[in-house]
């Protein structure tokens, strides 16, 4: 009889641990105390903070999910989703807030694949990059006809044409010459973007961040970069055209595998469109200028597609569960494609981590480069890549290198010092007067340790 008591208690105790969580739309102090509440059930694995505030002041909170919340680990790659940067399109901004609970829940109930994901990837959550505007559409509510109220930030500005134009210069580079990665911001870029856009350009500048994805609403389908079109304009109007990142495989990748991990995207039959496998190059559905999506891709080692969830961008409550049920696993999913292609150190011949170097890989004109502590990382699909390693002071290091199609491949770098380091000759005058000869002596720096 108490073995017998012993299973129904343990069965209770499993039955309220997972108990369905309330699906309901969460205005912003709302959103603030469930953040908290997760992180007050899970607090060894997570940790709130905030990036910056709003026009009006709130605060743009993140959830990280990490075995060492606040710390980076070498090694352990950075993955972010952004939700509601568009206030009036709230699907996303709640998916990420069932997202938290479930991995908060599933963790502590011993799922070994979650447990896995959070030990070794650095999770964050950003539900709200527009808690303004969802005030504003929140008001409105989802029976009125105001199809766009709420969707710009406090100043009347919407977020994903905020960001600087980095396109027009990649597209000179690529036919005329110049970097293909990190391009640097005008001087004045601050004083161009909004508040909520210039906290989460200092975010992605403060991480090293390798893959992202941006929740949308009012279309269902998998938006791959780039956004913008090459081409602006024939004939009096505006053309779309495919616009192909050099990485166009390894995105195109990336979004079937989260429309096929969808419940319906994949059809490509939604909301009046088709979308072939439920994905598109964006600039091929339509151009769009100064988007997050192509500014994480130039400006970053990011790479991030845009989510577009749900035909009504603010549905029913009666509809969340259905949302969630349909992007729980692609959520999951695409967390994981942030563990493949290769990554490693780069260090010196004193095993110091060698910061910005830069990672190229033949046949692919886009570079990305070690973080902070040596470590990078580049996505990559299955095959064999001659790689690159570069950074100044140092002689270049190439191998060759199979990437399979599971668990990233381990490839470590140790850069030697370039013998060209040593310091130029210099003239050191003789005592002797007039035409005199002048004696020559050559001095030669020490040779300067890598970067600690």
């Amino acid at each position: 009889m108490s073995d017998l008591l012993s299973v129904l208690l343990h069965l209770v105790l499993v039955l309220k641990l997972a108990a369905p969580v309330t699906f309901r739309h969460h205005r912003y102090d709302e959103l603030v105390r469930l953040l908290y509440k997760v992180h007050n059930e899970c607090p060894h694995i997570t940790r709130v903070y905030s990036v910056g505030r709003s026009v009006q002041g709130r605060h743009l909170y993140v959830l990280e999910f990490s075995d060492y919340p606040g710390i980076h680990e070498p090694l352990e790659p950075e993955v972010k989703y952004v939700g509601n940067m568009h206030g009036n399109e709230v699907v996303g901004r709640e998916l990420l807030l069932q997202l938290s609970e479930f991995l908060c829940e599933e963790f502590r109930n011993g799922n070994q694949r979650i447990a896995r994901l959070v030990q070794g990837t650095r999770i964050h959550i950003m539900p709200s990059m527009n808690p303004d505007g969802y005030e504003v559409a929140a008001a409105q509510g989802p029976d009125t006809s105001g199809y766009l109220v709420g969707r710009n930030n406090a100043n009347g500005v919407d977020l994903n044409r905020n960001f600087p134009d980095l396109n027009t210069y990649i597209h000179y580079n690529e036919k005329y010459g110049g970097p293909n990665h990190h391009l640097p911001l005008p001087n004045n870029w601050k004083s161009q973007v909004e508040p909520e856009t210039q906290a989460v350009i200092q975010w992605m500048r403060s991480l090293n961040f390798v893959l992202s994805a941006n929740l949308h609403g009012g279309a269902v389908v998998a938006n791959y970069p780039y956004d913008k079109s090459l081409e602006h304009r024939v004939r009096g109007f505006r053309r779309t055209a495919n616009t192909p990142t050099p990485d166009d495989k390894l995105f195109q990748k990336l979004a079937k595998v989260y429309s096929y991990a969808h419940g319906w995207m994949h059809q490509g039959w939604n909301c009046g469109d088709y979308f072939p496998d439920g994905i598109t190059n964006g600039a091929s559905w339509y151009s769009l200028s100064k988007g997050m999506q192509d500014f994480n891709y130039l400006h970053t080692n990011c790479f991030e597609i845009t989510l577009e969830l749900s035909c009504n961008k603010f549905p029913r409550q009666e509809e969340l569960q259905r949302e969630w049920l349909g992007n729980r696993e692609a959520l999951i999913q695409f967390l994981e494609q942030v563990h493949q292609g290769i990554k490693g150190m780069v260090l010196d011949e004193n095993y110091n981590s060698v910061p910005k170097a830069v990672i190229s890989v033949s046949g692919i004109n886009h570079d990305v480069t070690s973080g902070d502590h040596g470590d990078y990382f580049r996505l990559l699909l299955p095959g064999t890549y001659t790689v690159t390693v570069s950074a100044p002071g140092f002689d270049p290091e190439t191998v060759s290198v199979t990437v399979g199609p599971a668990e990233p491949t381990l490839v470590n770098f140790h850069l030697k010092r370039s013998i060209t380091e040593a310091a130029p000759m210099r003239r050191v005058p003789s005592r002797g007067q007039g035409g005199r000869a002048r004696k020559k002596e050559v001095e030669r720096k020490p040779p300067q340790r890598g970067p600690a």
